[in-house]
This record gives structure tokens, sequence and C-alpha cells, in this order.
């Protein structure tokens, strides 16, 4: 079972090129805490990547934090999202979210972008 909640290295965004390609080509899903971006790619399933700056929050735990919530949001609809890569970075005023409210943030830009990639 803890297989099925595992965030493996092949879900992830690590390489400089895979995340400038999604910074030039990938669409946007944008609010007041996050914006993501998508790309389509050539991989068996979705990847993540995370782009949270001190800018955002300076204390490291809070950072830590968002990239955690971000990355269980991911987890929880990886099987829902179309191969691509999916960038998450996070604005200033989502240090300040509590859990739920950033899990709905995250869902409502899930769906967005799982309809414009399919467009």
């Amino acid at each position: 079972m803890a297989a099925a909640y595992a965030f493996p290295r092949e879900h992830r965004l690590t390489a400089k090129r895979a995340f400038d390609r999604v910074f030039k080509q990938g669409v946007r899903s944008r609010d007041a805490h996050f914006t993501v971006l998508a790309c389509p790619n050539d991989a068996p399933g979705a990847r993540l990547g995370l782009a949270v700056s001190r800018k955002t929050a300076r204390r490291a735990t809070v950072r830590n934090r968002i990239k955690r919530q971000v990355r269980e949001s991911f987890r929880q609809v990886y099987r829902n999202l179309p191969p691509a890569d999916f960038v998450v970075i996070a604005k200033g005023p989502s240090a300040n979210l509590e859990g739920t409210a950033m899990r709905e943030s995250l869902s409502r830009h899930w769906r967005r972008l799982v309809r414009k990639c399919e467009a």
C-alpha cells in the first residue's frame, strides 16, 4: 500500500532542460496563490516540478510545508492527469494558506490544466 502513495523519481522533473521547456511551451493556470504550468511530455505519465522561492516564504519550514502539500495533492490526482510535465510556482500568499485552502486551490489548477491539455 505504501507504494501507491510514493513519489518516485520518474514522477519528478529534475532536469533544467525539462523545466525550461515547460516555462517556454507550457499552458498556464493562475490564481493568487499558485501559477501552475503544464506541457505534454513523452514520458509514460505526469511529472511534477516545484518552484518555491525564498521570496515566497523566508523560513525553510514554511517552504517545505508548501512543497509537501503540493506533492501530496499531485500524488492524489496523478492517475487522472495526462502525460505532461507540471511545474507549480508558489506565490507569496500561499505561505499563509491553511491545508484545505491550499488543496482546493491546487485541485482547481489540476482540473483546468487537464481541460487545457485535452484541447
